[in-house]
């Protein structure tokens, strides 16, 4: 099977400029909303398609990076700067006279495939005649579409190098996204072209004799004028081909029944030859249920380069976190996860509810031991910042103390700010200090209570609020100290704590944090 190796993109979309390595088996892009995972599929699926038609149905000037076209126009507009756009596939080592050469941005030896969006030059008296008025718009019309080889050959949609499906379950309802999966399934399923041949010589002949055997009575009858069938690029096999399950029309099934079809064709041995599988945020219309699912027919398909985009925490931790590609929806980087240490993909992979993608996709992090901790630390927050967590952009996860390590090996990988708020369990500074030294650097910090007396959070809280915690806990027939309520009852106090209106006192060493954080 022939696989992706690398992806350049030169003013595309929100990428000025992109790089991108890619795993040989599964490749996860996660990224806030607007991060560009979508363009990243887009752009390998219009270069493997060799089709201007679709590169066209789209639009140069959806195509286009804003930023580089509004600079060029405040230019002086220079014909020899208007801007081009190129993307390109490295492909892995196919000793093909026909995608090997030079024809690449690294100018080196090497099979591939390039998409190139230039100025046109049969035109440049009319593009700087355009450029040359104060109020234009910019030239699109005027731009050529290409589709090279790396040793400088044209392809297009009929002579494709790869075979690649492309599932959007963002657009369900979309006919033509619908008609070109289906295309797309049945050409991978035939075994060689003749197959197809054949089919769409036959599907012409029966065309052909309903109109002589069935319309023909009617035909005679009316004259001068008789009816027929269609028969142009818009009505033939492949545009008229749908999919079927116990007699219900794929296009009639709903729209998470349409996900797991999709998917599964696509995945299924019976597709010949395919070799490369992009499929968009496969979690969107799933439940839970079925998303699991989902995710074991991935796990076992094989022989197949598969991309997927995705929000989903549980797609991206049970699929292997280290096969995952990080896009910042602020300094359009990709980074990838290759580099996690096992132990910690295998974590996620297994540890239930992790929120790992909100931990990877906010800008500042704050890790707490226990629910107790999670419920109070907004209110902490309004307290002593006079400000909540969520205006200050900060995210709050509860993580069982054993498992800090697993998200700061991440934080340490993508230099995420993250503060651990954790009991001292009785132990030293200079013992917990031991503990997280591993993780010690500018952007990760741990905050404890140095005093060993002060061991738990609850202990702190209730000497630093003896007399609200007396108020609030006490009763008649209570044999516990309020303390050791506490301790027994961390949740139930917490939210009690919660509610109350009574002025709070903070433990220092959650002040610390919460000041460091915020910074």
């Amino acid at each position: 099977m022939k696989k992706i190796k690398k992806l350049k993109l030169h003013n595309f979309r929100k990428f000025k400029n992109l790089e991108i390595d890619f795993d040989d088996d599964l490749n996860l892009l996660i990224g806030d909303n607007e991060a560009g995972k979508s363009s990243i599929l887009t752009a390998i699926d219009l270069v493997l398609s060799g089709s201007r038609t679709k590169v066209e149905n789209i639009g140069l000037e959806n195509l286009f990076n804003k930023d580089i076209i509004r600079e060029f126009l405040s230019s002086e507009r220079n014909n020899n700067n208007l801007p081009k756009l190129f993307l390109e596939l490295y492909l892995d080592e196919q000793n093909n006279d026909r995608t090997s050469g030079r024809n690449n941005s690294d100018n080196v030896e090497c099979d591939g495939l390039r998409l190139n969006i230039f100025p046109n030059d049969e035109y440049s008296k009319y593009i700087k005649d355009i450029l040359e008025n104060p109020d234009c718009v910019f030239p699109f019309e005027f731009y050529t579409i290409s589709f090279t080889t790396f040793s400088d050959i044209s392809y297009n949609s009929f002579a494709k190098h790869l075979k690649h499906i492309f599932i959007d379950n963002s657009s369900m309802n979309n006919e033509y996204a619908m008609k070109e999966y289906v295309k797309d399934i049945y050409n991978s399923s035939l075994t060689n072209t003749l197959e197809k041949y054949k089919h769409h010589h036959q599907y012409r002949h029966h065309k052909e004799q309903f109109k002589k055997n069935v319309l023909k009575d009617l035909n005679d009858r009316i004259g001068d004028y008789n009816f027929s069938l269609k028969n142009n690029s818009k009505s033939n096999l492949d545009n008229d081909l749908t999919i079927y399950e116990n007699e219900i029309s794929i296009d009639n099934k709903g729209k998470g029944k349409q996900a797991i079809i999709k998917t599964e064709l696509a995945l299924s041995r019976n597709v010949q030859d395919l070799d490369a599988l992009l499929i968009e945020e496969p979690e969107n219309h799933l439940s839970h249920v079925n998303t699991r699912l989902l995710i074991e027919k991935i796990k076992d398909s094989n022989n197949k380069q598969i991309f997927i985009t995705t929000h989903s925490n549980l797609i991206s931790t049970r699929l292997d976190l280290r096969k995952s590609i990080l896009l910042n929806s602020t300094d359009n980087k990709a980074i990838k996860l290759i580099s996690l240490p096992k132990e910690t993909a295998q974590f996620f992979i297994k540890a239930p509810d992790n929120n790992i993608l909100e931990f990877i996709l906010a800008r500042k992090n704050i890790l707490v031991e226990g629910d107790a901790e999670f419920m109070l630390i907004d209110k902490f927050s309004q307290k002593h910042l006079n400000n909540n967590l969520h205006r200050l952009e900060i995210n709050v996860l509860s993580v069982d103390g054993t498992s800090f390590s697993h998200y700061l090996e991440i934080a340490k990988l993508l230099n995420i700010k993250t503060c651990v708020i954790t009991d001292n369990d009785g132990q030293t500074k200079g013992e917990m200090d031991e503990n997280f030294a591993k993780y010690a650097s500018e952007n990760i910090k741990v905050y404890f209570d140095v005093d060993t007396e002060r061991r738990t959070f609850e202990i702190c809280l209730y000497q630093d609020n003896t007399a609200l915690c007396d108020k609030l806990f006490i009763t008649p027939k209570r044999k516990l100290s309020i303390q050791d309520y506490m301790l027994k009852n961390k949740t139930e106090s917490a939210y009690k704590l919660l509610l109350d209106e009574s002025n709070i006192e903070v433990p220092t060493y959650i002040k610390d944090a919460l000041k460091w954080i915020s910074q």
